[in-house]
This record gives structure tokens, C-alpha cells and sequence, in this order.
């Protein structure tokens, strides 16, 4: 197995960078999968069982200026590494101001992802900053767990609101309360509540629209036809995993859209340029 990639262009390491740094306030540790076009981030975790899960998917294309790789074998080639993005996203963080940064697997003492940078001198001496990167290599037998999520049968689906006043009724709300219901409908309205014995908090949002998903716009995309577009679908869960979710971002979507599947999952997916990322948070009873 081989990956070398290579990035010069600022902006693209900039855009990596907030990608990076995005994945690791959701997840400790998470799947990379590399494949010839694709950079795939994935946190498999059973929502059945009350786990969260990801698939963050880029180009590589649009990240690297020059990508090599090769997999386990022809008919397979991919390579899957278990990685600590926090520990990726601090040497990027260091590295914004290199003229070249180079990032490879590599064996030292173990598999390593290994992000070197070649940065600015007033000398003429070049400076070089390396960072060593632990991961674990992923055997074949394992890759079926870290294939891509099928879109659920939801009930509904709406654009949210802009995520910063979204994030700004989070915070406010988890201070009432562990468990937070969203709540929307094919009219383009959602509401976030907190119910308890002491205290009942709802936040009305409307007209944001409802995705259309190839289907009729009217019917929000892919929900019932017979669906009454007043009724709301609703599912409830930990407050803190929606707000690690809004906390978390820094790649400014020009999407944000939810698929609520009625008392089992919210389904959230961002969609900014060539970055796709979808976090499935389960239903509390």
C-alpha cells in the first residue's frame, strides 16, 4: 500500500484544514478511506444502539495538487486507516503559512500518516516541519462496515435554518434540559422544543423549504404523497450530540438540510462545494 499526496495551493490547504478540524470536534477517532478520487472520513457507530455516525466525502482533487496511491491490490484499491483527526487537524492548524505540504503513509516505528512542510525562511536555508501521525491499517475483512449510509425512508425533509442561530437556540436550550424534540413538517416549518415537569420552550422556524430529492418540491422529497403537508414528524434526542454537531462546523455549507424519520433518527447532511457531510444522531424514548 502507497499514498503520497502533495498541496501547494493555500487556499486548498485552508479548505482542508476546516474540514479537518470540523471532523474532529465529532469524533475522537474515525475511518479515512482512501480511494483514487475520494478522501472518505467515517464514524460507523450502530444508531440502533444509540451511537452517532458520519460519512464526510471530498475530492481529492480539489485538496491535492498532486495524488498517488495505490491499494491493497488491483481490484481493490483502497486503503482504510483508523486515524485521530484532532492530531491532523493541530499539524494543519501549525502548517497554514507552508509553500509545499506533502502528506504520505508511512511505517516507522508503526503506520504513520506523515505531514511534512516546507515553510517560509528569511534565510536561504529551507525549513521543514514533520509531524508523524499514528494510525492503524484497517484489514479487508472489516471494509463492509465503512461503506456509505443509505439515505433513510424519512417522513420529512427540510432545509434548516442558518446554522449559527440554530447553534445560538442549542446553547440556550441545554441548560432546560438533556433531550431537545425536532419537530417539522412539508410546509417548510420546524420547531426545536424542550418539555419538562418545571418548564415548556419551543422555537418556531418557517419558511425554510423542503428538499425536493428528485421528486415533486411540493411533497418534500421523497415523503408520502398522502403525507398531510401540515403534520409534523418528530423525533427526539440528546442534546448534546446536536450541539456537538452545530459547535463543530467550520465549512460553511451552502446546504443544511434534515431527514426526520418519525421517533428513530435525524438525519443532518451538509453540502459545500465539492464536501458532502451527513451525521445520523438516534431517537430517544
Amino acid at each position: 500500500m502507497k499514498f503520497r499526496g502533495k498541496i501547494v495551493d493555500v487556499a486548498c490547504l485552508n479548505h482542508f484544514t476546516r474540514v479537518i478540524t470540523t471532523i474532529s470536534r465529532l469524533t475522537r477517532t474515525c475511518v479515512l478511506r482512501l480511494t483514487p478520487q475520494h478522501l472518505f472520513f467515517i464514524l460507523s457507530g450502530k444508531v440502533t444502539n444509540g451511537g452517532v455516525s458520519m460519512w464526510c466525502e471530498l475530492a481529492q482533487a480539489n485538496v491535492f495538487d498532486e495524488f498517488q496511491m495505490e491499494g491493497v491490490s488491483a481490484e481493490d484499491n483502497e486503503i482504510c486507516l483508523e486515524v485521530t483527526p484532532d492530531l491532523l487537524s493541530r499539524a494543519l492548524r501549525t502548517l497554514h503559512n507552508a509553500k509545499v505540504v506533502k502528506v504520505k503513509l508511512t511505517r516507522k516505528l508503526r503506520p504513520c500518516l506523515t505531514v511534512a512542510a516546507e515553510l517560509p525562511t528569511l534565510s536561504s536555508c529551507s525549513r521543514v516541519v514533520t509531524h508523524d501521525l499514528p494510525v492503524d491499517v484497517i484489514p479487508r475483512r472489516l471494509w463492509h462496515e465503512f461503506k456509505e449510509p443509505n439515505m433513510p425512508d424519512f417522513d420529512v425533509s427540510i432545509y434548516l435554518p442558518p446554522l449559527k442561530t440554530m447553534k445560538n437556540v442549542v446553547d440556550r436550550m441545554k441548560n432546560l434540559s438533556n433531550f431537545l424534540v425536532m419537530e417539522a413538517n412539508l410546509n417548510g416549518e420546524m420547531n426545536l422544543k424542550i418539555e419538562t415537569d418545571l418548564v415548556s420552550v419551543t422555537t418556531h422556524f418557517k419558511d425554510l423549504g423542503n428538499p425536493p430529492w428528485g421528486g415533486d418540491a411540493s411533497q418534500g422529497g421523497g415523503a408520502s404523497p398522502s403525507r398531510d403537508p401540515g403534520a409534523m414528524a418528530q423525533a427526539r434526542v440528546d442534546i448534546r450530540k446536536l450541539q456537538q454537531f452545530l459547535v463543530g462546523q467550520q465549512v460553511n455549507p451552502s446546504k443544511a438540510m434534515c431527514n426526520l424519520v418519525q421517533d428513530r433518527v435525524v438525519h443532518l447532511i451538509l453540502l459545500h462545494d465539492d464536501v458532502s457531510l451527513q451525521y445520523f444522531i438516534p431517537a430517544v424514548a
